[in-house]
Order: C-alpha cells, then sequence, then structure tokens
C-alpha cells in the first residue's frame, strides 16, 4: 500500500478540488462520514472505562450482574465530546459532532484555537452543526470536568497540518481526550509528524485513527506507529488517478504479497544453496537458530561453516536438517564452497576474531551472489565501509537494529528518522537495508518499505538470526523482494507464536517453528 507525505496529500486535495470540481466541503462531509462509521462500529464502554468499576449500577438497591451492566451500556446514550481546531481537520470534527447528533448521540463540540483563524470549510460546518441543533463551543483548559467520561474523545485538531509540538490548550485538550473510553483521531493523531512519525512532546494516543484518502508515513513507523493505534484508510471520494505513481515509502501488505507455487516437478536443487558463515565458541544458538530457520524458509540446501571447535555441537543441534561443515585450514577452500552456493549470509555469532574478519571480507569482495550481514558480519564491515562500496552492482543486504545501524552509520539514528536514514544509507552505499525493530523498514534504490508485522513478545535474543536465516533462505529462492517478504514473514510468524504462547514466554523457537504457517497464509491467499 502506497504511503503519502502531507505534501503529496495537500497537492492532490488541491487537484480534486480545482481541476475535478468536486466541492471541498463534499470531501469535508465524507470525511466526516467514514470518521462515524468507525466510531459507531465501536463497542462501548471502550478500553478508557474500568470494567466492573461502576458500583452505581445497581437494582433495587442491590449490585448489579454483569447482565445489568451490559443492559445498561445497550441503552444508554451514546456520548461524544469532539475537539476540533480552527482548520479543516477541524471541519471533519465538526461536521462529525452534527452527524453524531443526528443519530441520537450526546455530543459535546469543542473548539480549540482561534475563531479568527477558522478556514471557510469549518465555517460552513459550524454553521451545519448550528442547523441540527449543535453548538461549537470554545475550550476552556481551566473547566477539566466539562471534557472527561465520554464514550469516544474525537481528536480534530490538526491533522496532517501540525509539525510541532502541541502546545497551551491543544496539549491540555489532549490530555482531557485521555480521560474518555476511545480516542479516535481524525487522519493523524495530532502531535504526530504525517511523514516521520516523529513525536515532539505531547500527541494524542488514539486508539483508532481514521486516516483520510491514502495512508501516511508517521502513521506506521516510529512514535507516530504507537500513538495511531489501529488505523483504517477512508476513502473520501478523491479519484485514484490523481495520486502521484507509486509513492517511495510503502506498507507490506499482506494482500500484495505472495510465494509462488512450487512446481510438482521440483528437487532441492531448485530451491538454492545457501552457505552460512556463523557460530564461535560461546555462539553456537545463533548458528542453529539462523540454520533451522533458513530451513524453515524453503531453502534447499544449507550449509553451515562453523568453527571446527563447535562443529560437534552444531551438528547436533542442527539434528542433519542443514549440513554442518567444520571450516577447512585453508581459507581458499572454504571461499570456493561459498562460491558454489546461491547466496551466503554471513555474522550471527561468528565472533570477530581475526580469521572471522579476513573471511568476511573476502567473501565480500570475491562473491558476485547476494550476500546477507548480520551481527558480527555488521560490525566488521562497519571497519571497513570501503569493502562494501565496493560492492555495488551486486546485491548486498544488511539487516541492523538500531545499535549496529550506529556504528555503521558513524552517527546515532534518530528516533524520528529512521525512514529518511535507511533510505539515504541504502542509496549512498548501494545496497539493501533492512533496519530493524519495532516496525522494520527496508530500504533500497530509493524506497522504503515498512513491515507492520510482529509484536513485543519478538524482543529476545535469537529473534534477529531467526529473520537472517529466514533473509538468506528467501534470497537463495530468488523470490521477488525477498527482504521485504521475510520481515513480513518473520513477524507474521511472531504474531502467530504470541497467540498461541504469548508474548511473555514465546520464544525465537517458537517463532521459527510458525514460519511454515506464515508461509502457507500467504500461499492461501494466492489461491483465492
Amino acid at each position: 500500500m502506497n504511503l503519502y507525505t502531507a505534501a503529496q496529500m495537500r497537492e492532490t486535495d488541491r487537484r480534486a478540488i480545482q481541476e475535478r470540481g468536486i466541492p471541498s466541503v463534499e470531501l469535508m462531509e465524507n470525511a466526516a462520514q467514514a470518521l462515524v462509521a468507525e466510531i459507531r462500529s465501536l463497542p462501548i464502554p471502550g478500553p478508557g472505562f474500568q470494567s466492573g468499576a461502576a458500583a452505581w449500577f445497581t437494582r433495587d438497591g442491590q449490585m448489579s450482574s454483569p447482565e445489568d451492566e451490559a443492559e445498561f451500556w445497550a441503552l444508554r446514550q451514546r456520548s461524544a465530546v469532539v475537539f476540533c481546531g480552527p482548520g479543516n481537520n477541524g471541519g471533519d470534527g465538526v461536521a462529525a459532532a452534527r452527524l453524531l447528533l443526528e443519530a441520537g448521540w450526546r455530543v459535546r463540540c469543542v473548539l480549540v484555537g482561534d475563531r479568527t483563524k477558522m478556514t471557510a470549510d469549518c465555517l460552513e460546518m459550524e454553521r451545519r452543526l448550528s442547523q441540527a441543533g449543535g453548538t461549537l463551543e470554545d475550550f476552556n483548559p481551566e473547566d477539566a470536568g466539562r471534557y472527561i467520561g465520554y464514550d469516544v474523545a474525537v481528536d480534530a485538531l490538526f491533522g496532517v497540518g501540525l509539525n510541532s509540538p502541541l502546545r497551551l490548550d491543544a496539549a491540555t485538550a489532549a490530555l482531557r481526550m485521555a480521560a474518555s473510553g476511545w480516542v479516535v483521531s481524525a487522519d493523524v493523531p495530532s502531535g504526530v509528524h504525517a511523514d516521520t512519525g516523529d513525536v515532539a512532546g505531547m500527541a494524542v494516543r488514539a486508539h483508532v485513527t481514521v486516516t483520510f484518502s491514502q495512508g501516511k508515513p508517521g502513521l506506521y513507523v516510529g512514535q507516530g506507529a504507537v500513538h495511531s493505534g489501529r488505523v483504517v484508510v477512508a476513502d473520501i471520494g478523491i479519484p485514484d488517478d490523481l495520486y502521484p505513481g507509486r509513492s517511495q515509502t510503502v506498507l507490506a501488505a499482506r494482500e500484495e504479497l505472495s510465494l509462488p507455487r512450487r512446481p510438482l516437478d521440483a528437487h532441492k536443487g531448485d530451491f538454492g544453496r545457501l552457505f552460512l558463515l556463523t557460530g564461535s565458541r560461546g555462539y553456537t544458538g545463533a548458528a542453529a537458530l539462523c540454520a533451522r530457520s533458513a530451513v524453515r524458509g524453503g531453502a534447499g540446501l544449507v550449509t553451515l561453516a562453523v568453527p571446527e571447535d563447535v562443529y560437534p555441537i552444531l551438528a547436533a543441534a542442527c539434528c542433519g536438517e542443514a549440513m554442518v561443515w567444520p571450516w577447512p585450514q585453508d581459507d581458499g577452500e572454504l571461499a570456493e564452497r561459498a562460491r558454489g552456493c546461491g547466496a551466503v549470509l554471513m555474522g550471527p555469532g561468528l565472533g570477530q576474531s581475526e580469521r572471522a574478519e579476513r573471511l568476511v571480507l573476502r567473501l565480500m569482495r570475491e562473491l558476485a551472489c547476494p550476500v546477507i550481514l548480520d551481527a558480527d558480519g555488521l560490525n566488521i564491515i562497519s571497519k571497513h565501509m570501503d569493502v562494501l562500496d565496493e560492492r555495488e552492482g551486486r546485491l548486498t543486504i544488511l539487516t541492523p537494529h538500531d545499535g549496529e545501524f550506529a556504528r555503521l552509520s558513524g552517527c546515532e539514528l534518530p528516533i524520528a528518522g529512521r525512514l529518511g536514514a535507511a533510505r539515504s544509507f541504502a542509496q549512498r552505499h548501494h545496497c539493501t537495508l533492512v533496519l530493524k525493530g519495532h516496525r522494520t523498514i527496508t530500504a533500497w534504490d530509493g524506497m522504503c518499505a515498512v513491515n507492520p508485522t510482529g509484536n513485543p513478545g519478538m524482543a529476545k535474543g535469537g529473534s534477529g538470526d531467526a529473520l537472517a536465516g529466514l533473509m538468506g533462505a528467501l534470497a537463495v529462492q530468488g523470490l521477488p523482494g525477498a527482504p521485504v517478504l521475510a520481515a513480513w514473514l518473520h513477524g507474521r510468524a511472531g504474531d502467530l507464536a504470541a497467540e498461541d504462547k504469548g508474548e511473555y514466554g514465546m520464544t525465537p523457537s517458537d517463532l521459527i517453528e510458525q514460519i511454515p504457517y506464515a508461509m502457507k497464509e500467504l500461499n492461501e491467499i494466492r489461491r483465492h
């Protein structure tokens, strides 16, 4: 799914209005209808109310039963407080307040900002609200009780129109929203940078964000992904041909990913020979996890090359599914073995010994096949970036977390600039960068793909080794977009493991065991 910047969306809106003659108030009405449809679908009470805490539910002087409480919530009048800015995002909120009022809700509609700065469309929506019997009242930050305890709080303060921290009344309004059941943001949570996901200071933390027309990068990366909650992309009537072509940032959506059907007469050689240069004394677990993940990822033949002193351990750990091969004394023999494979992965548990460094640099220089660097492979190449640059024209995939990226790039990664930093690095060094973390970013040739799968249960040692092995397996099979696909499958396998074992107790091994089921899901989508 394409993700468009705030500037691109403003230009698309302008073209829809000026070139196609679509009235701006019509777009605003459509946005409000989409917002209200989502609000009305929410279960009441929402997550802001504590279940069982309402001791005032009584019948004949007795404490109510769960059935009484459910009946109460089903019959009582729904309520919403709508916080509106003076711009067009505020106009969306005013229109939504009117629609909720007409649907029988108890609504308080509040203007947070200067009335003299209200746009023409926002003023028109105030006029329509007044005709429906509602009022756009001025926000009184000192009267806290007036704005709390509603079933839904709607954030229509700024949307994509704010690139600075929330200040004064807007910050106070954001605090008041948190004291209601559901918090629903219109387009982009106020205080979140629509392009980067940056939160400078305070921002609204929404349970649901209804974003209009197309997704925005800031909803899916950084703190923006945390503050946006569940994102709903709503069509508001802008013709598809008005949007720019493929954007520079995409969301790796399940519906757009696929695995090819395997030929009936296939044999193991058809699915690639993967060479893993991994493992060292004290770090055998990383090598074993990497190899197991590569096998689960469908590689035809997996060779695990390890130092001789850990060979017995890893030979037993791999149970014959990967071919474990002790390093020969001659570096040339090892390099020749690697050249006979379709892809090479170096790093997990490798260590940074003199020989390990020598081997990584030699293979980087000599191999024409795809090379994936992870863990110690990244640490080694960070001291020899010229060797990375020499591989221009050959596929090189780097899979750092933020700390490893800082060593590679020579500077700390700005949380707000993950997209830009990843894109810039990949372009500068002619590689594919898979920047791991919450919402992993894959960058190549000026493009970025944001991965939506995964969960906090994956924040354990070994998860990265599993990703590296899976990525090697998909790369050696020559699958299109292997890095993006690997990130999605890895996260989805983690989600399946969390569903089965829970986020606290799940392990990287549990994740690896779920890889086949994640891959099966994509095959089933393809068949349908």
